[in-house]
Parts: structure tokens; C-alpha cells; sequence
């Protein structure tokens, strides 16, 4: 996770999740009837870590994990201003809410 945060981000440490979209969205969404939007990578050592220190379930933990990822790759950012992280951690609760849901 290290070597990918550092090759795609130019981040030379471990991240518990990196999202590689395959569509530039800022053109809006591909036309085609079914997309494939990208890949989500999650980080399975941080992200045990990262439960224990919350102090919830691993699965807890990685459904918290794929919904940032899958965020990221409809278009979500947190880094490039704290509205966009507001809104991304607002849409981020709302998505685990409905999955928590019968």
C-alpha cells in the first residue's frame, strides 16, 4: 500500500484506502448502459488497526473504507477544501446509514 501511495500520490507512506477511477468525471459519466467506475484497494493491516482503535468491528471498519473509496471514484474529494469534506463525510454517513438498514 506504501509502494501505491508513494507511485500513483507521491505519498511515501501507507494509506488504509487508494480508489484508481478509470473515467475523468469532471465530463460527466460515460454513456454506456453499465460502467465500470474503477478500483477500490483497502489496506487490510491499517484497517484492522483502524477498527481496534475505533473500537468497532473489522467489517465496520472496511464497509466505512469501500464507501470512502467508492466516493472517490463518483467524484468525491476531502483534500481540496474543508466544504468538499463536509460534503464527502455528510454523503459518507448517509451511504453507511442506508447500509446499516434492513
Amino acid at each position: 500500500m506504501r509502494q501505491l501511495n508513494r507511485t500513483y500520490r507521491g505519498r511515501d507512506h501507507a494509506t488504509d484506502v487508494l480508489s484508481f477511477p478509470l473515467h475523468d468525471l469532471s465530463r460527466g459519466f460515460p454513456v454506456e448502459s453499465e460502467i465500470l467506475l474503477g478500483d477500490v484497494v483497502i489496506n487490510p493491516v491499517r484497517a484492522e488497526e483502524q477498527a481496534r482503535e475505533q473500537g468497532v468491528a473489522l467489517e465496520e471498519e472496511l464497509r466505512r473504507l469501500l464507501v470512502h473509496g467508492l466516493l472517490h471514484l463518483l467524484g468525491y474529494e476531502h483534500e481540496a477544501s474543508p466544504e468538499q469534506a463536509r460534503r464527502m463525510r455528510r454523503k459518507e454517513r448517509d451511504l453507511l446509514r442506508k447500509l446499516r438498514q434492513p
